[in-house]
């Protein structure tokens, strides 16, 4: 039986790094591929206390159906968390989703038709160009800068109204760990007011911040019909897949019929469990817990790179979040690198995968939030080797550092 399957399964790439966590499994290898969070910042006996209240106290109804918008009370929570930026928002403009990656998929369901056209930051998140390549549109791309994307650049693309969604992560950015200031954010929200561009904003590392001034959200300074998406991934747990979307009533009427056909609603048990343990602890000493962990292993990550790799290698240094990007020279293939270091034992996500054309072949992504500083300086170690063994390959010399 010759299998027919939907055209557009043809044209979605798998996860990159899907695919390199299948390499992980070997306990001997140190990852920086993966974006996982820390699992030592996991609150597992207060979630299991959490768990067992909500079970003792309402079990019955926790286990049944319910509504697709979500748990009214975790809705005004996360709503009122808002206020801190100076952002007014309502429970009614908080869809509860599973996970924030579903968010992507349920804004790609209700804005995309095959061929619209949606801009992204290049490079941008992988899996955003998984989710909303399921509906066929075709992307344009808009170069970062150190303190954000290119605006002149984005208004260019903007200029005919062609694009329906622009799609950016503007704290800590993912892959490269670059966040837009305070200026290139108002900038960003100029250019946008005379268009019909919907704003995506995806926030998963804002509360992440361990150096700098904290920003607000774009959402405070777009406003309007920007969509802000946000997650518990990062400062609970990602295994409970809750996230969730901020937008205003019209987009989310449309949102709430795409959600009731995909999944009628996210686990209802987890929404209480999450909402039990928020009301029941400081969650905020807990997240600054993590932002120390994750600073001392971005420091850990900074300072080996700048003690092993010459000058002319390149990296962002980020205040927050979870990523940093480097730049290899010219000409110095981060897949031929990725081929020698898998067997040092050590692994990265090369930067083609970050870029809608393929390009970026001399860049790559290295994630410090779920190795220790004695595994990241051993992994960086490994790295280096690596890169010199290319090098030596390319027949050129470089000055060892370390």
């Amino acid at each position: 039986m010759a299998i027919q399957f939907a055209d557009r399964m043809y044209s979605v790439r798998k996860s990159f790094i899907r695919e390199i966590l299948k390499v992980t499994e070997d306990s001997s290898i140190i990852s920086f591929a993966g974006g996982l969070p820390n699992p030592k910042s996991f609150p597992v006996e207060k979630v299991a206390a959490a768990a067992a209240k909500v079970l003792k106290e309402c079990g019955e109804s926790a286990l049944q159906y319910s509504t697709t918008e979500g748990y009214p009370p975790l809705r005004e929570y996360i709503a009122k968390r808002y206020a801190r930026y100076g952002i007014k928002a309502d429970a009614g403009e908080i869809l509860i989703t599973t996970g924030s990656q579903q968010g992507l998929d349920l804004i790609g369901n209700v804005f995309l038709n095959k061929g619209d056209t949606v801009a992204v930051e290049r490079p941008t998140y992988l899996a955003a160009l998984q989710s909303f390549g399921m509906y066929e549109p075709g992307f344009i791309d808009i170069p970062l800068m150190e303190d954000g994307i290119d605006v002149e650049a984005m208004k260019k693309a903007l200029t005919d109204d062609a694009v329906k969604l622009l799609y950016m992560v503007p704290s800590f950015q993912n892959p490269t760990g670059i966040t837009y200031s305070h200026e290139k954010r108002k900038q960003v929200a100029e250019a946008l007011r005379d268009t019909n561009t919907v704003l995506v904003e995806d926030n998963p590392y804002g509360d992440i911040r361990f150096m700098g001034e904290d920003l607000p959200p774009m959402k405070r300074y777009v406003g309007g019909d920007a969509i802000t998406m946000g997650t518990f991934s990062k400062t609970v747990s990602p295994g409970m897949r809750l996230g969730w979307l901020y937008a205003p009533g019209d987009i989310m009427e449309k949102l709430i019929t795409a959600k009731q056909a995909a999944d009628l609603h996210t686990s209802y048990f987890v929404q209480r469990v999450v909402y039990q343990y928020l009301v029941d602890n400081d969650v905020e000493k807990h997240i600054k817990r993590i932002q120390r962990m994750y600073k001392a292993q971005r420091d850990a990550m900074v300072s080996a790179l700048e003690r092993y790799f010459p000058d002319g290698v390149y990296y962002t240094k980020p205040e927050g979040g979870m990523f940093l990007w480097v730049t290899l020279p010219e000409g110095i293939s981060s897949i031929k690198l990725f081929e020698i270091a898998i067997k040092n034992k050590v692994v990265f996500v090369p930067g083609q995968a970050f870029f809608v054309d393929g390009s970026g072949q001399n860049t790559l992504r290295l994630s410090y939030s779920s190795s220790n500083e004695e595994q990241i300086e051993d992994g960086i170690k490994r790295l280096a080797k690596a890169f010199y063994a290319l090098k030596e390959a390319h027949h050129e010399t470089i000055a060892v550092k370390g």
